[in-house]
């Protein structure tokens, strides 16, 4: 039974849509100080009552003037004005200015009343109360901010849905906003399953080997924005197992467990994932490495479980691959959650036997405005973690594809 359940291996395209079409992003909110909103998901619409800019103000150190009174000036006929106001940043103008006059005026500050244009403080010469404009500004309004050319009050500022970087939170401290609601963090149970597996901290015996995936998959579930939940390792008993599974899935709106689905005789998850009733989404994947995935649905509690490879570097990937969209669509991100391929050339030959779709770990760097790749050196077997370290991103041999040579181009996965 267990070898005709490994013939219904997927495409990776195939694999894709079954997994990110059973994902339904999660509807608890919560609401959070401005200061702790970094990387969470808003889970409304923003507005704000203000303009942006907030009023008419300056974009430059200089001064302010009408323009009809300096637009022929040059350097051997300047035009010369009488200073009668300095307006410092923070501080509203007192008084209107009128023709023949300027305002001495510092980036950010205000426009007095009867001004329409800035002179830049070097295209100037000041002498006493007097100030020569030496070269007209380009045109009326040249260097000012007029108030509400960024944003009008009331308009939409923020999108539902929008993911909360550091110019999110920008916006949101301009605007005000101290108080802001997001979506509840996803929770991620991670467990590893083996009964080779030991913690780091743990003496190695012969045949042991240290659990990594723990360690990595709650690093990548923490920086994608999620709240990981460790659950240790599982011995390889379909008792120990079964229990740990159960714990997880009701603990949890995401399972990521490592190990236990490919077809040997120790390798139980497939089948406890069916007794608890769960719904079996994908089996295997025609993806190199990352061939033995387990994906299933539960509908009570709604949980959605990863069973990924127990070698570190198919767990990665895959990870990459489908997890990654998976938890950004469940977080409530509205839009940019779906993988997005790059287009890069190659520095070194990629082959592959064409049979699966075929991921080589690397660095990706940017040159001149162009993706170039380069291969990590060293054995590239799914088991050796070494070399993956200090690479961020995976290029791609599609099915039937068997080799691209040095200097042509490649879809590169980023791993960020």
């Amino acid at each position: 039974m267990v070898a005709d359940l490994w013939l219904q291996m997927l495409s990776v395209k195939e694999a894709e849509t079954l997994i990110f079409n059973a994902v339904r992003p999660l509807d608890d909110t919560e609401t959070v100080d401005l200061a702790n909103a970094g990387d969470r998901v808003l889970a409304a619409n923003i507005t704000s009552d203000l303009d942006f800019p907030h009023w008419d103000n300056s974009a430059m150190d200089g001064y302010a003037v009408r323009f009809e009174d300096v637009k022929t000036a040059s350097e051997t006929h300047p035009i010369t004005l009488r200073v009668t106001a300095e307006i410092p940043a923070g501080t509203a103008p007192k008084t209107a200015i009128a023709p023949g006059e300027a305002a001495r005026i510092f980036t950010g500050s205000m426009l007095p009343e009867g001004t329409d244009t800035i002179v830049m403080q070097e295209n100037t010469k000041k002498e006493g109360d007097r100030v020569s404009i030496l070269i007209p500004p380009p045109q009326a309004g040249a260097f000012v901010r007029r108030r509400g050319d960024y944003y009008q009050a009331g308009n939409l500022l923020l999108e539902k849905g929008t993911k909360l970087g550091s110019a999110e939170v920008a916006v949101l401290a301009a605007a005000r906003v101290t108080k802001v609601p997001v979506f509840r963090k996803p929770r991620v149970a991670i467990l590893s399953t083996g009964s080779e597996l030991v913690t780091p901290d743990r003496p190695l015996e012969p045949g042991q080997i240290v659990d990594s995936n723990q360690y990595a998959l709650a690093t990548f579930v923490k920086k994608i924005g999620c709240e990981p939940v460790p659950l240790g390792i599982v011995s390889d008993t379909p008792e120990a197992l079964k229990a740990a599974i159960e714990n997880a899935i009701a603990s949890a709106d995401v399972v990521l467990s490592s190990g236990g689905v490919s077809v040997g005789d120790y390798d139980w998850v497939d089948r406890i994932l069916a007794e608890l009733g769960g719904n079996i989404l994908v089996r295997s994947v025609a993806m190199k490495p990352g061939k033995p995935l387990t994906i299933a649905t539960f509908s009570s509690p709604q949980t959605l479980y990863f069973g990924l490879p127990g070698n570190p570097v198919s767990a990665l990937a895959t990870c990459w691959r489908f997890v990654r969209s998976s938890l950004l669509k469940l977080s409530g991100v509205a839009s940019g959650w779906q993988p997005v391929f790059v287009t890069a050339k190659t520095r070194s030959p990629l082959k592959s036997n064409g049979k699966r779709e075929t991921y080589f770990w690397g660095q990706l760097y940017l040159v001149d405005g162009s993706y170039e790749f380069d291969l990590a050196r060293g054995d590239r077997s799914s088991g050796n973690l070494i070399n993956l370290a200090g690479t961020n991103g995976l290029a791609v041999l599609p099915v039937g594809e068997t080799a691209i040579a040095a200097g042509e181009t490649v879809s590169v996965l980023p791993m960020s």
